[in-house]
């Protein structure tokens, strides 16, 4: 799908940091944008006016997900494992039900989802993985293993989706297009840092990238040392 066709989207998740961002890029590029955030959370996106609309509601809650992609060339979606109530797996379903045929779906998460079992993690990434979903369980609030579900129920369909998988995140000015690979453990993304703004702009630039189409890459800052020393020709 090209730029020319891109002309409304929604974002899910719209208040986090990363949605924010994902706000900002999609206004740059003359979108008209629906943002989908939990009503408490309606406040953060104040800056922005009247120049988005808002949807305020569950992302896992299908009525809501339905009135806010209506109409929608690309969803972009914020995959996030909060509480214990399959609020990721309840989001991502209620996108793969309600977006129009053809849309763009275009799905953020970590790099601990694995499509095909082929990445390969240090023994410290799966460590800090195990940790974090025992802590999560223990207190009710995140649900990992949901996030595991909600990327398996869109590898599964048909649609025109990509499930962007994102390193350890900092902040900090754009540094660019970031990197990707099909695999963790690809010496380019060794350096496991990118700019949140930079996932962002990956994300927004996924909608219009067809080479993305049912393609879960993994992305590393292209200023990064790994991404320096493993990306042909100039960054």
């Amino acid at each position: 799908m090209g730029t020319d066709r891109m002309k409304k989207v929604c974002i899910i998740g719209a208040s986090g940091k990363l949605g924010q961002y994902m706000i900002r890029h999609a206004l740059e590029r003359g979108y008209e944008v629906v943002g989908v955030c939990r009503e408490r959370s309606v406040p953060k996106l104040a800056a922005f006016g009247d120049r988005i609309t808002v949807v305020p509601g569950p992302t896992n809650d299908p009525e809501v997900i339905r009135r806010a992609v209506d109409g929608c060339d690309g969803v972009l979606t914020v995959l996030v494992p909060w509480g214990v109530q399959q609020y990721a797996s309840g989001t991502a379903q209620a996108v793969l039900d309600h977006a129009r045929p053809g849309a763009r779906l275009v799905f953020s998460c970590g790099w601990h989802i694995t499509r095909d079992g082929k990445d390969r993690y240090s023994w410290r990434f799966t460590t800090l993985l195990r940790i974090a979903t025992w802590l999560g369980r223990l207190f009710r609030a995140v649900e990992i293993d949901d996030q595991v579900e909600a990327c398996r129920r869109v590898f599964a369909s048909d649609t025109r989706w990509t499930v962007v998988r994102g390193s350890s995140l900092e902040e900090g000015e754009s540094q660019g297009l970031p990197v990707w690979s099909r695999h963790v453990g690809d010496p380019v993304l060794a350096s496991d840092l990118t700019r949140r703004v930079d996932f962002a702009l990956f994300m927004v630039e996924a909608l219009t990238d067809d080479t993305l189409v049912q393609e879960a890459p993994a992305i590393v800052g292209c200023r990064t040392p790994s991404a320096l020393a493993h990306t042909p020709g100039p960054a």
